[in-house]
């Protein structure tokens, strides 16, 4: 498998004749973009390859469509590229394209394609802060990708969650081979300690259960809302047991890395 990182959540996915787009955001840096409530973001990094540098994609992986760090505007045009989006049920409905699936947490599909290996597809679960805000934020999900006949994914999308029992439940039994970790903690000003994605020790908490091959941290660079950049977080990786060390592999913006 060959992944790299563009920026932010998005990441290009190179595997048996697969090429898989995660969270496309491919605007320049210096916008500023509105979440729920009024809260606002800048982007402070522009994307390290472009649309053009990534070229036709298979699948794009949209855990959710209403937030701009996921999916802002030139990201949209990369949804016309792919063959096949896979998002949520609401932002199925809210996309126009040919083959757009949506999918709740443990919902499944199948992806085919001539001369590729065929890949099911399972959402897992996410929550985009605490209990309460889901109503406000809307519905998130990841993906665990498995080769046919493979026993565990050989690849896990996280999705932007918080750590809590759903998904420590779905981790117990992926066991993927390379895992896109989501974290960058988060917050904005006007909901105080609030924390919307995971942090570094969550991450590490959640590498423990899900025993990823290699673990590539993403969404923790880019946006002035992620409280927890990478240099912080890879302080807090450096500190984890050697068990999650071993596993966390960052990766170069722009560069293509060979995985497994």
């Amino acid at each position: 498998m060959r992944v790299t990182r563009i920026g932010g959540p998005t990441a290009l996915i190179e595997w048996e004749g697969w090429r898989i787009l995660t969270d496309p955001t491919f605007d320049p840096a210096g916008g500023t973009y509105t979440f729920t409530l009024g809260t606002t973001s800048r982007k402070t990094t522009g994307p390290a390859l472009s649309l053009e540098d990534v070229g036709e994609v298979d699948v794009v992986l949209l855990s959710h469509h209403h937030h701009a760090d996921n999916l802002d505007e030139a990201g949209r045009a990369a949804l016309a590229r792919a063959t096949t989006v896979l998002t949520t049920v609401a932002g199925a409905k809210a996309t126009s394209h040919l083959d757009v699936r949506g999918l709740a947490a443990g919902g499944r599909t199948i992806l085919s394609g001539e001369g590729k290996p065929t890949i099911e597809v399972e959402a897992t679960p996410c929550r985009h802060g605490a209990p309460f805000t889901r109503p406000l934020v809307g519905p998130v999900v990841g993906f665990a990708l498995t080769l046919d006949g493979q026993p565990h994914p050989g690849l896990w999308m996280t999705g932007d969650t918080v750590l809590y029992g759903g998904l420590r439940r779905a981790a117990d039994h992926l066991r993927p081979a390379v895992a896109l970790v989501h974290i960058g903690a988060v917050k904005f000003p006007f909901t105080g300690p609030l924390s919307y994605t995971m942090d570094a020790a969550d991450a590490v908490e959640l590498i423990e259960a899900a025993e990823p091959g290699v673990a590539v941290p993403v969404h923790v660079e880019g946006w002035s809302h992620f409280s927890e950049q990478e240099e912080a977080a890879a302080r807090v990786f450096d500190s984890a047991p050697t068990s999650v060390q071993d596993r966390i592999r960052w990766l170069p913006l722009g560069v293509p890395v060979e995985l497994g």
